[in-house]
């Protein structure tokens, strides 16, 4: 897996000394960012799996740790609510993730933006990492970053004890939601994923909308259907897919969790007379187990089939900036204090906006651009 980071899951916390110092760090980096490319390029590369990591090691979070992107996203939010950037962040792990709608209230009409909006497209990008796509891995992490504009970015990662892996997804200002949305998906490519926003989903999804218009009676009767086939009973009205074995394709839906039918959620869409497929995903009560039973139904009994192209984009890991002060766990090295706080004291002065100081980290970065490390200190931590 040379080249990947897995992001496994990780205990622990952030010793003290620590957070003090990633937090006037990131503060310095944000403001540097913002004075070079506004809130909108600073939010862009939030929603760049590799530049993430890459400021999440730089300041001496472990760089291949789960908590890579809650420490990070954690700071990020305490230091954007303290201070009159441009930009704010909602959410959080866990039950702060909850708190997202009535943060992101208070956000829009502190920037005077419509906040039904925001909250809509919060929900929506949390639907379609829970249900849409499903790969194994179930989310409990969820930050929103909005700026004055009304740009935003979202990155939220979910978690799979078995494997004992987390997978983070990154978005910015999608304008279609259901056809490949993510900016970058940060994790371990599976062999097969539920993939109902692949960029060829269009009649998938048409005909998936189609079929929620029918009675759910008669629904949950071909559903039943396929599940006494795979179990060998011989029917007279049911004959599956010629070419497909019904209990391989039922195996590979089950690997994911359970299949059932939400008849209430189902009754709600038709009345509802839903027309597209992110008002679908938007209906409560249309969760996980429901869309694998519909997509099952596609398949077996009408032929049409959902991706199984798991769309993580293996992003290459900047495992180099970890060398800047070092890793929480000791990975390159133990963090350098010292280092770091000459580090901090240096872009402090950076940010009083010295010109020939600017010029001089930009010629810093180009010779240090085509530096490697040695792949021997690359462990995992």
């Amino acid at each position: 897996m040379r080249g990947i980071a897995e992001l496994p899951l990780h205990s622990g916390h952030v010793p003290p000394w620590l957070a003090t110092r990633m937090k006037r760090l990131a503060r310095l980096i944000l403001i540097l960012l913002i004075d070079e490319y506004g809130t909108k390029g600073v939010l862009e590369r939030l929603a760049d799996p590799i530049w993430f990591q890459a400021l999440n090691n730089l300041i001496g979070m472990d760089w291949d740790s789960s908590g890579s992107t809650t420490v990070t996203t954690g700071i990020l939010k305490e230091i954007l609510s303290k201070e009159e950037l441009g930009i704010k962040a909602a959410g959080g792990k866990g039950a702060k993730g909850r708190k997202t709608p009535a943060q992101l209230r208070q956000i829009c009409e502190k920037y005077e933006l419509d906040s039904n909006e925001y909250v809509r497209i919060s929900r929506l990008v949390a639907k379609v990492d829970t249900v849409a796509l499903q790969t194994g891995y179930r989310l409990y992490h969820h930050v929103f970053f909005i700026d004055g504009e009304g740009n935003w970015a979202v990155i939220q990662q979910g978690m799979n004890p078995k494997v004992r892996l987390a997978r983070r997804y990154h978005w910015f200002d999608v304008e279609n939601f259901t056809l490949k949305p993510h900016r970058g998906i940060s994790g371990i490519k599976l062999e097969y994923a539920l993939n109902t926003v692949d960029k060829d989903a269009k009649d998938y999804q048409k005909t998936l909308l189609d079929l929620v218009r029918e009675d759910p009676r008669k629904l949950e009767r071909e559903l039943r259907t396929i599940m006494a086939a795979a179990k060998g009973y011989r029917l007279i009205v049911y004959r599956p897919y010629e070419g497909l074995n019904p209990s391989d394709t039922i195996r590979k839906y089950k690997s994911l969790g359970q299949i059932e039918l939400n008849q209430r959620a189902l009754k709600l869409a038709r009345e509802l007379s839903i027309t597209g497929y992110d008002e679908l995903l938007l209906l409560r009560g249309l969760g996980p187990s429901t869309l694998r039973a519909l997509s099952l139904v596609l398949e077996l009994v009408y032929d049409v089939h959902p991706s199984w192209e798991d769309p993580a984009t293996h992003p290459p890991d900047p495992f180099k900036f970890a060398y800047a002060v070092g890793g929480k766990d000791g990975v390159p090295f133990p963090i350098d204090k010292p280092v770091y706080d000459e580090l901090i004291f240096f872009l402090e002065k950076l940010v009083e906006k010295n010109p020939w100081e600017k010029t001089f980290i930009r010629n810093v970065t180009k010779i240090t651009r085509n530096w490697n490390f040695s792949e021997e200190e690359k462990r995992a931590t």
